[in-house]
């Protein structure tokens, strides 16, 4: 063992000292890839861009955080004011104000390019998750070389931005998939000056590369999620520290400087939201959505436990070989390398499963890690050979059980097959049965591949059309495009019965949320205003018109389904004829 996990000089590209024969195919083209860097990262590239586009640019906004994070944006936009936070006339402190920068830039690009409505183009909104997304997926190969060879680390590149957890964030316009790149880069930083203390023992400073991305990346951090950052960097110090019996190595941090600097960055903002606002902000942002997690914020409580289990669907196609890597990583936590990304996973996922409030994307940071571990178990031929080799099945069935549900959906929802996904769904069983098929101890880098493959089709299949096609799943831009079609200018609306926040964005922010009898009473104050009504709502909508007198017409109805409340929803479309 000790032959096996011989370490060369820190920096250099490393290969196991028994090579993996991972089959021909895919394998050879990743041996072409890895033999040069820029080669891998322009692969990686090619590789994001090819899971992350389909259904990037079609599929409408997401209620409701997406278009919350959109809208507040949209009012930035509009307003010119770049340090308060609005949804409509309310404050929206829960989060700071990086990503609401970052989504501003991207649309008054366009905007300033000549983009036409750039302002409600939702995928707009969504290029900073991209950018976050794909740059997360290079940052984590670039992880992984001080760990394990160059091939190695596109490996854990691929099984990162093939997750179908950083699939679906690349895609909505929220803070995480940009948090998970600032988290990664630091965690990178603080892996190459651990490790190198760890080889070369002595506590000089490294230059300042190193330090600089470490506190920098904090400082994005901090302004896209405020003190997450600093937890998981906090615990895997922590941790390591007391393992080692040592902080010594922090002194290459370069601590003073560094606080320093990172302090430059982020508090003119923050000095700035409370000359606005004084300390709402910190009371709304910390007490309000911080520490409320710890119950069971807006409904999403769920007993310890969730996190592990849904892992093996939000990390899918890695969670199989994760499975195989787990007992030869746990045999081998004293190695240096694998006790810092022990360090990285195991004290935050301890403290997310113990808070209350659980949403799959929280542990999003801690993926990369993972992959990490599971390349290096699989490069250094550790990977287990014991009975839980019959989870590789899972590559076949994830793919299996989420065509057939799609299918169900999209007959159920829009009572057409959606043809043009089925030659994808069959690629991604194909390539799902193969990872599964041909899986042995020797060739698992094969199988794995080939789940990669699997993800491809899916991703390509589920994003790019079958979600798409499922247009009764989103009201809001059928409404927003009959009110678009009208014959006055500047259509005024007020919406009673369905107050989603990605009708807000599709309509304006001036859009009243009301109920029946105000939508009424709204309609009734001049021409060129729209009710919008859902259907539970008419009874009180008729009854107040008819007190009032207000004539009115339906011009047009739309039927669909609110998942975000689980319910059928029929929108009534009235427009003003004058009193009587």
């Amino acid at each position: 063992m000790a032959e096996t996990l011989s370490r060369p000089r820190f920096g250099q590209a490393r290969e196991p000292k028994t090579p993996v024969n991972p089959g021909r195919g895919l394998a050879l083209a990743i041996d072409f890839v890895a033999a040069r860097h820029v080669r891998s990262v322009l692969f990686l590239i090619i590789v994001g861009l090819l899971f992350f586009l389909p259904g990037f640019f079609n599929i409408p906004p997401i209620d409701r955080d997406e278009p919350r994070f959109a809208q507040a944006t949209k009012q930035m936009v509009e307003t010119g004011d770049f340090v308060d936070i609005r949804f409509q006339d309310e404050v929206r402190y829960k989060k700071p104000v990086g990503i609401y920068w970052l989504q501003a830039a991207a649309v008054e690009t366009a905007s300033s390019l000549g983009l036409p409505r750039a302002q409600i183009r939702i995928w707009l909104y969504r290029v900073p998750s991209l950018i976050g997304a794909i740059g997360a997926v290079l940052l984590t190969y670039w992880t992984a070389l001080a760990f394990v060879s160059r091939r190695g680390a596109v490996l854990a590149g691929l099984m990162m931005c093939s997750s179908v957890l950083l699939g679906v964030e690349a895609r909505l316009a929220k803070t995480d998939a940009m948090l998970l790149l600032t988290v990664v880069a630091a965690m990178g930083a603080l892996a190459r000056i651990y490790l190198s203390w760890q080889r070369d023992g002595n506590l000089e400073r490294p230059s300042w590369r190193y330090p600089a991305i470490f506190w920098t990346a904090l400082a994005g951090g901090i302004l896209l999620k405020g003190p997450l950052i600093l937890m998981f960097v906090g615990l895997t110090i922590g941790t390591v520290a007391v393992l080692d019996r040592s902080a010594s190595w922090l002194r290459r941090l370069q601590p003073v400087w560094g606080l320093m600097w990172m302090l430059v960055l982020v508090m003119p903002w923050f000095v700035a939201i409370f000359l606005r606002a004084g300390d709402t902000f910190f009371t709304d942002s910390i007490g309000g959505d911080m520490l409320s997690k710890l119950a069971a914020q807006e409904s999403h409580g769920a007993p310890p436990g969730t996190y592990f289990l849904l892992f093996w669907i939000t990390f899918w196609p890695g969670a199989p070989l994760a499975g195989l890597a787990a007992p030869a990583v746990w045999r081998m936590r004293r190695e240096p390398e694998v006790r810092f990304l022990l360090a990285w996973v195991i004290p935050s996922w301890i403290v997310f499963e113990l808070v209350l409030t659980k949403l799959p994307h929280y542990v999003l940071p801690l993926y990369p890690a993972i992959a990490v571990l599971s390349i290096w178990a699989l490069e250094h031929r550790l990977l287990s050979i014991s009975w839980l080799r019959k989870g590789t099945a899972w590559w076949f069935a994830i793919p299996a059980i989420t065509l057939v549900l799609a299918v169900i959906a999209t007959i159920t929802l829009t009572r057409q097959p959606v043809f043009l996904a089925w030659p994808f769904a069959a690629a991604a069983l194909i390539s799902g049965l193969f990872a599964w098929w041909l899986y042995d101890d020797g060739n698992a880098e094969r199988s794995l591949l080939n789940a990669v493959m699997a993800a491809l089709f899916l991703s390509a299949s589920v994003y790019g059309i079958i979600v798409a096609a499922l247009t009764p799943l989103f009201p809001s831009p059928e409404v927003a495009r009959a009110l678009r079609n009208v014959e006055c200018i500047g259509p005024k609306v007020a919406a009673a019965g369905y107050h989603e926040p990605s009708l807000v964005f599709m309509t304006g922010t001036s859009t009243l949320l009301t109920d029946g009898p105000g939508a009424a009473d709204f309609l009734g104050h001049g021409s060129c205003r729209f009710a919008l009504v859902e259907s539970r709502s008419e009874r009180a909508f008729a009854q107040r018109a008819e007190a009032i007198g207000l004539r009115y017409n339906v011009a047009t109805r739309i039927d669909g389904y609110n998942f975000s409340q689980g319910k059928t929803i029929s929108i009534a479309i009235f427009r003003s004829e004058g009193t009587r």
